[in-house]
């Protein structure tokens, strides 16, 4: 969610010291913090983030802007060098590791995908992206959807939130994955 209006100073600045309060919060606590204790942590009241925030989603989703836009952002450099299953490989990869930043979050990453902020976007256009291509190169099954990429993160990233697996760990679920949606050779 984004404002359609530019914000007094003022709100503009409650809305950025949620923000900051959020990122505390979120990576202290989890995903699942109480938003009472974003609120007081920034100093406003819980209407106040409301106003700004109507739902966990849309305070998850911009607190992350930022990383998923550069998230995408390095997908997009990376896979200029790779092969097209290399690229969703490493895109799936990394979506895990940006996923595990705040504890939680991967059981709302569907959801906070589709908020609308311009990282959320940049991020699932870029998914999009990648799984288009390498279905056009015929490595991957024409019948797999951005949304069964965003399903298959979730489980993974539920899966290494819960036991604490290595980066190496990671790479091995989605190459698991991967294996069962690229098209034989």
């Amino acid at each position: 969610m984004t404002d359609t209006y530019p914000l007094r100073a003022d709100a503009q600045r409650n809305r950025e010291r949620i923000l900051a309060a959020a990122e505390d919060v979120f990576l202290e606590i989890g995903a699942g913090a109480s938003l009472e204790d974003v609120a007081k942590r920034a100093g406003v009241g819980i209407g106040t983030l409301y106003r700004r925030f109507p739902t966990r989603d849309t305070l998850l989703a911009a607190t992350y802007n930022d990383r998923f836009l550069s998230f995408a952002q390095a997908s997009r450099e990376r896979s200029a060098g790779l092969d097209p299953a290399s690229a969703v490989r490493a895109y799936l990869e990394e979506l895990v590791m940006h996923t595990n930043v705040f504890r939680g979050i991967a059981v709302s990453l569907g959801t906070v995908l589709q908020v609308g902020t311009p990282g959320c976007h940049a991020t699932s256009e870029e998914g999009v992206r990648l799984l288009d291509h390498a279905q056009k190169a015929g490595v991957i099954r024409s019948d797999i959807t951005f949304d069964d990429l965003v399903y298959v993160v979730t489980a993974i990233s539920l899966a290494v939130e819960q036991d604490g697996s290595p980066k190496s760990r990671i790479a091995h679920l989605v190459c698991l994955f991967l294996d069962g949606i690229c098209v034989p050779s």
